[in-house]
């Protein structure tokens, strides 16, 4: 039974998407074929930010929804160190190590103390999110910054049937399919990553073989915090970054995640290229509704698989 909805819910997708596809290389393609290559890298984007949130909400099953702050914080410390340095490559670790670091505090200083209580951390979070908010706008203040990429990556490529296209952006893509797989590889095949998965079903259990629970799940939730400064950097070049850019993110982690299934790696590379690939075509071809295709998506999935795509059954 699980079986047959799984493949309805691929036939639902596909046969709407095959049909446009056909449709939008015959009417324009050269502006179908550039929504697409946005999309892909949108969608890169959204999943390195969802790729953390996935190990902390998906995975840990903590509510952390100071996410989009963490993302916003590390493209700003990003900024300040990329700006003092001139080194695209120190702002992308500037951004990864400090909103680990602040994740890091988090998990030891708040949700070890609120384990499976999901109420109490959503509004706990909630209110840090305001605040971490509050506190960047005060010392950013309102302006709109940027990220120069390197110059290895600068520039434009020139590609069959769009004739140029952002060489960064293709850069963003290649780096979440590396990302994605390393990610997936880390949980999947090493000894940390087979330990995370069983603290999480039996965290007792595993705490009797002998393991640090605790220093596992606070390691687990830098990791996931750090992806999110990653993804600010990242995000802050390919486009830019501004107060309220935090929620945007949040919001689309959290779409990622819920229809690609908690927890799994697989799972969120799917929603995002799900949510991704229909903001970009949604802009493109019909703006007025290009913000409800997201939520058809998801109602649409969760219909069908109400634990996401790649979500395990109960």
């Amino acid at each position: 039974m699980r079986d047959k909805r799984k493949i309805a819910l691929w036939l639902l997708f596909a046969g709407p998407i095959a049909v446009f596809s056909v449709w939008g290389v015959v009417d324009n393609a050269e502006l179908y074929f550039k929504t697409l290559l946005n999309g892909l890298t949108l969608a890169s984007l959204y999943f390195l930010v969802a790729s953390g949130f996935t190990l902390v909400f998906g995975l840990m099953r903590n509510v952390n929804l100071a996410h989009g702050s963490l993302f916003l914080l590390g493209a700003y410390v990003g900024w300040v160190v990329g700006d003092n340095t001139g080194s695209w490559l120190l702002a992308v670790a500037a951004g990864f190590f400090s909103a680990a670091v602040v994740g890091l505090l988090m998990q030891v200083f708040i949700f070890r103390f609120m384990e499976g209580q999901d109420l109490r951390q959503t509004l706990v979070t909630i209110g840090l999110s305001i605040v971490f908010a509050d506190l960047m706008l005060w010392y950013f203040g309102g302006e709109i910054y940027t990220f120069d990429p390197p110059a290895l990556i600068y520039g434009s490529t020139v590609l069959p049937l769009v004739e140029k296209f952002p060489t960064y952006r293709l850069f963003v893509l290649l780096g979440a399919v590396v990302i994605g797989i390393g990610l997936w590889t880390f949980l999947a095949k090493t000894r940390v990553g087979m330990m995370i998965r069983a603290g999480v079903d039996d965290r007792g259990m595993l705490a009797a073989s002998g393991v640090n629970v605790q220093l596992v799940f606070a390691v687990t939730f830098a990791i996931g915090a750090g992806l999110a400064g990653l993804a600010g950097v990242v995000g802050g070049t390919a486009l830019s970054i501004s107060p309220g850019e935090d929620t945007r993110y949040l919001l689309a982690s959290l779409v990622v995640v819920i229809v690609g299934g908690m927890g799994s790696v697989v799972g969120a590379s799917i929603g995002a290229l799900l949510i991704g690939l229909a903001e970009q075509f949604g802009l493109a071809y019909a703006p007025t509704y290009s913000v409800v295709f997201t939520f058809v998506i998801m109602v649409v999935a969760l219909a069908f698989r109400p634990r996401g795509i790649m979500g395990k059954p109960a």
